[in-house]
C-alpha cells in the first residue's frame, strides 16, 4: 500500500479511534474493554420520521410523491441511485478540472503509453511471442489464450490494456475527492471500459473468430437460439435453463431430516444420525436469509450438512422463509428472536442439557454474534462455541460492496423497498452480478451467444439462481446501523434497551474467511481478532463467497491456513499473519470437525427425532416448505 493510500486509510479510521481511545469507566486490567457508547447521531428526517414527531405528520402528498418518484427510478436502475453517482463523478471531475498537475501528468502519460504502443508495432508484427508492453492483471484471463498473441490481435489487446491503465490513473490519487466517490469512479469507469472490450466483440476476438471459422457460422445461429432462450426465461421469471433440475430434494437437499418446528419466519430441520455414536453437543446452523440454506446441503458429494452427520453429529439448521410484502415490517430483532432463539430453544428441547455448538454463514454469522453479544450480556450460557463462516462484524471495510451504500444510496433503496414491501431478488442478485461483470456478465455472454457454447448447470450455479427476497425494515435496519452506522463493532448496537459488545462472548470462536470473497472480504471477516472476548481459531481458505465454504475433501486444488489466538495473546494484523501462517493443502472442513470434537464433551447415543412431548413435533420430511417457495 502507497504512503497516499495509507494517509487516506488513515482519514478515514482517526475519528473511530479518537472514539475509542479513551477507557472504559468500568475497565478492568487484562479484560477486554467495550467502546465507550456514541454520542446519539443528528436525527434525519426519515430517522425523526420514523421516530414520530413534527417530521411523521408531514408525511404528505409531496413526500409521498418524492418517494414514489424515487421507487419508479430505482426500479429501472435496479434499485442503484443516480445521485449517488452524479455526486462521485462531479467530486471526481471538478478536482480534476482544477488540478492542471494532476492533468499536466496525465498527458504526459498519455504520451508515453503511445510511444510504447508504437514501440511495440513492429515487434508484434514480425514476432507473435515478443515481450508485451503490458500484463495484464492476475485475475484478467480474457487474453490468456494464444490466439490474442497473433497479429493484430494482440496490438488490439495490448492498446486496449494501455488505455485501461490510463483511465485508472485518471480516477485515482485526485486531490480533494473522497475515498467513497474515489472508489466509486474508479469501479464504473472500470465497468463502461470493460462493455468495450475486444474479447466481447466477434470483429476482435480471435477465438469467436477461429470457431467461427470450424463451425461455419453456426455458433451464432446457436447463440441466437441461446440468446432467445434468456430473453424468454427472464421474461416470464423462469429459472436459468437447467436450473429446474436441482430443485431441493430432487438433486439437492437429499440429506434426510425432518422439520420439527416453524414460525412465520424459520422452519427447523433436524438430520437423521448416521452413526450409532454422536458428539454430545448438538450443531445448529443458521444461514443466511438473502439465499436459500442448501447452499450447505448441497449434492450429496459436497453437502456440508451431510458430512457432519456422517463424522458423527447431531445437526439442526435453519431454513428461512421467502418474506412478500406482508412482511415488511420483519426487522433484524424479529430475525434473532423468530430465527436464532427460537430454533436454539426447539435444539435444546431436544437434545436438553447440552450447550449448543451455533455456526453463522454470511449474514446469518452476523445475527448468531448479535445473539451470542445480548445472550452473553443477559448471562444466557447456552453457546458451547460459536463458528462463523464469511461472516463480517466489523463493517468498516466491507470491499467493493461499500460502493453501493452511503446515506443517498440508502435513502434511495429505502424508498424502493417502501413502496414494494420488499428488495426484490433481481434487485439483489444484479449487485453481486455487478461486482464480477467480467466473470458473470461478458464472459458467460460471450461464451453463451458468441461462442455458441452455454455452460452447463451445476449445483451451485442453480443455487445462485435460486434468491430470495429482502423484506424492508430488516434491510433499511442492516445497511443503516451496520454498514452506514457500524454500530456493532464500535459498541453501540441494541438489543433491547442495551447495547451489546462482542467483547462479552468468552467462548471459543472458529472463524473462516475466503481469499477472493468480493461480499465478506478476509480481511474485514479477520477483524473478529478485534472484537471477540475468547480464543479465536481463524481460517483463510481460497475459493470465493460460497466456492471457499464448499470445499469438501478430495476437492481438487484446495487449500488453507489456520492459526489460534487465545484471548490474552497479542494481537497480529491481517497482513502479518498471512505471510507467516503455513499454507496447507486439502479441504478445511476436517480442521473445523476435530476443533468441534475437541470442544464437545464426548459421545451419547443419538437424540430422539423431535421432542413430541415439548411441542417439537416432526411434521414433514427435509427439506421442507418454505425453501421451496418462489
Amino acid at each position: 500500500m502507497d504512503q497516499k493510500s495509507q494517509a487516506r486509510d488513515k482519514r478515514k479510521r482517526g475519528s473511530k479511534a479518537e472514539r475509542t481511545s479513551a477507557k472504559h469507566p468500568d475497565a478492568s486490567p487484562g479484560r477486554p474493554q467495550a467502546p465507550l457508547p456514541k454520542k446519539p447521531p443528528r436525527p434525519t428526517r426519515r430517522r425523526r420520521r420514523a421516530a414520530g414527531g413534527r417530521a411523521a405528520v408531514r408525511e404528505d402528498i409531496f413526500t409521498l410523491t418524492n418517494r414514489s418518484v424515487h421507487a419508479s427510478v430505482g426500479r429501472m436502475t435496479g434499485g442503484v441511485s443516480p445521485v449517488s453517482l452524479l455526486q462521485a463523478y462531479a467530486d471526481w471531475a471538478w478536482h480534476l478540472a482544477l488540478a492542471p498537475g494532476k492533468q499536466a501528468w496525465l498527458a504526459a502519460k498519455m504520451e508515453r503509453k503511445a510511444a510504447r504502443l508504437w514501440a511495440y508495432l513492429p515487434r508484434a508484427l514480425r514476432d507473435e511471442e515478443c515481450q508485451p508492453c503490458i500484463e495484464p492483471l492476475s485475475h484478467d484471463h480474457r487474453f490468456s489464450d494464444d490466439e490474442w498473441q497473433r497479429w493484430p490481435y494482440n496490438v488490439i489487446h495490448q492498446s486496449f490494456l494501455l488505455g485501461q491503465q490510463w483511465w485508472h490513473n485518471a480516477t485515482i490519487d485526485v486531490d480533494g475527492v473522497t475515498p467513497h466517490h474515489e472508489d466509486v469512479v474508479n469501479f464504473l469507469t472500470r465497468q463502461v471500459l470493460d462493455i468495450f472490450s475486444p474479447a466481447n466483440s466477434p470483429f476482435t476476438n480471435p477465438e469467436v473468430a477461429q470457431r467461427t471459422m470450424e463451425r461455419g457460422g453456426w455458433n451464432f445461429v446457436d447463440g441466437a437460439f441461446n440468446f432467445a432462450e434468456d430473453v424468454r426465461r427472464e421474461a416470464l421469471g423462469e429459472p436459468p435453463a437447467g436450473a429446474e433440475d436441482y430443485r431441493p430434494g430432487k438433486r439437492v437437499a437429499l440429506t434426510p431430516g425432518k422439520v420439527i418446528f416453524g414460525n412465520r419466519l424459520i422452519e427447523l430441520i433436524q438430520y437423521s444420525p448416521a452413526t450409532e455414536k454422536v458428539q454430545a453437543e448438538p450443531v445448529l446452523i443458521i444461514p443466511a436469509w438473502i439465499m436459500k440454506y442448501y447452499i450447505l446441503d448441497l449434492s450429496p458429494e459436497n453437502s456440508l450438512v451431510r458430512w457432519l452427520v456422517e463424522q458423527g453429529h447431531t445437526v439442526f439448521i435453519v431454513s428461512w422463509k421467502n418474506p412478500d410484502a406482508t412482511d415488511r415490517d420483519l426487522g433484524m430483532d424479529d430475525y434473532r428472536r423468530l430465527g436464532v432463539m427460537d430454533a436454539l430453544d426447539a435444539v435444546n428441547a431436544v437434545v436438553p442439557k447440552r450447550k449448543v455448538h451455533a455456526v453463522g454463514y454470511c449474514l446469518g454469522g452476523t445475527l448468531l454474534s448479535i445473539a451470542a453479544a445480548a445472550m452473553a450480556r443477559d448471562g444466557d450460557d447456552r453457546l458451547a462455541t460459536v463458528t462463523l463462516f464469511a461472516s463480517e462484524t466489523d463493517f468498516d471495510e466491507p470491499g467493493e460492496l461499500e460502493l453501493f451504500i452511503d446515506e443517498s444510496q440508502v435513502s434511495f433503496l429505502e424508498d424502493l423497498m417502501w413502496q414494494q414491501g420488499y428488495l426484490d431478488k433481481w434487485q439483489m442478485r444484479g449487485t453481486f452480478v455487478f461486482l464480477r461483470s467480467n466473470d458473470l456478465v461478458w464472459s458467460a455472454s460471450v461464451n453463451a451467444y458468441l461462442m455458441g457454447e452455454k455452460q452447463p448447470m451445476f449445483d451451485l450455479m442453480a443455487w445462485s439462481t435460486d434468491s430470495t427476497r429482502l423484506p424492508y425494515r430488516m434491510h433499511s435496519e442492516y445497511l443503516r446501523r451496520l454498514y452506514l452506522d457500524n454500530a456493532l463493532a464500535e459498541g453501540d448496537y441494541y438489543v433491547g434497551e442495551q447495547p451489546v459488545v462482542l467483547s462479552d462472548v468468552r467462548v471459543p470462536m472458529f472463524v473462516v474467511g475466503t481469499r477472493t470473497d468480493h461480499i465478506a472480504p478476509w480481511r474485514s471477516v479477520y477483524k473478529i481478532h478485534l472484537l471477540a472476548g475468547g480464543d479465536v481459531t481463524f481460517v483463510l481458505t481460497n475459493g470465493g463467497h460460497n466456492a471457499g465454504v464448499v470445499s469438501e475433501p478430495g476437492h481438487k486444488r484446495r487449500v488453507y491456513q489456520i492459526a489460534d489466538k487465545p484471548a490474552d495473546a497479542p494481537y497480529v494484523d491481517a497482513d502479518t499473519w498471512y505471510k507467516k501462517v503455513p499454507e496447507r493443502k486439502g479441504s478445511w472442513w476436517p480442521e473445523w470437525r476435530a476443533w468441534l470434537v475437541e470442544h464437545s464433551s464426548g459421545e451419547s447415543a443419538p437424540p430422539g427425532m423431535g421432542a413430541p412431548e415439548a411441542g417439537y413435533k416432526p411434521r414433514r420430511n427435509a427439506p421442507g416448505r418454505y425453501v421451496l417457495e418462489p
